[in-house]
């Protein structure tokens, strides 16, 4: 992988939209000419992260998902921001769509009519054998064919056969925890559940 220059960086942060940012400074941006830079702050043994870069690995489940026709962002480019820091990034073209937890906001009767189709695309990830820990509303798109795609995967597995009743009830209850920590009301859980049991029976 390339480092990126101060002035390219510089150019990038200046020019660009800070869409996500923490104590760390600026986590997504948006760049001048529309793709999204994101930027990763390694925590892992240096050695590790030099070898496999969370820039490169992110990229890597990209192309894994899309082989498995699961729809994500179009990596085009991986680099080193700071390689002494292990700060990575990836420059990719945003994948269209509306995430789940603004259409629940703000059309919340499309965002229920969804939930049979949403429950069947989990319950296909769970028989893919992909186990999401970042399963939650903020990273499902609904996208403009009337699917559904997925946008932030570095903590993704591929188990390699479809995923057993331990480790889909604690994929699901990833998805509960988020939606209590955010103190997301009215949630239709109970009903996600139910046509969650229905595609299970139909893909049994």
């Amino acid at each position: 992988m390339r480092i990126v220059t101060a002035n390219e960086l510089q150019n990038w942060l200046s020019q660009g939209e800070v869409l996500e940012k923490d104590s760390h400074g600026p986590k997504v941006v948006r760049v001048s000419d529309g793709k999204l830079l994101k930027i990763f702050r390694s925590r892992r043994l240096p050695l590790l992260a030099r070898l496999r870069p969370e820039a490169l690995r992110f990229s890597d489940r990209a192309s894994r998902l899309q082989a498995m026709r699961i729809q994500t962002p179009h990596i085009c480019e991986t680099c080193w921001i700071d390689r002494d820091k292990l700060i990575s990034a990836c420059l990719y073209e945003p994948l269209a769509g509306m995430p789940l937890d603004k259409l629940f906001r703000d059309s919340r009767a499309e965002f229920d009519a969804l939930l049979p189709q949403l429950a069947a695309y989990i319950r296909l990830l769970h028989l893919q054998g992909i186990y999401f820990r970042s399963l939650h509303l903020g990273n499902i798109l609904h996208t403009p064919d009337g699917g559904f795609g997925l946008i932030d995967f570095l903590d993704i597995r591929f188990k390699g056969r479809p995923l057993g009743r331990l480790l889909i009830r604690r994929n699901l209850q990833h998805l509960r925890n988020y939606l209590q920590r955010r103190k997301v009301q009215n949630f239709p859980w109970d009903e996600l559940m139910r046509c969650y049991e229905e595609a299970s029976k139909v893909s049994s």
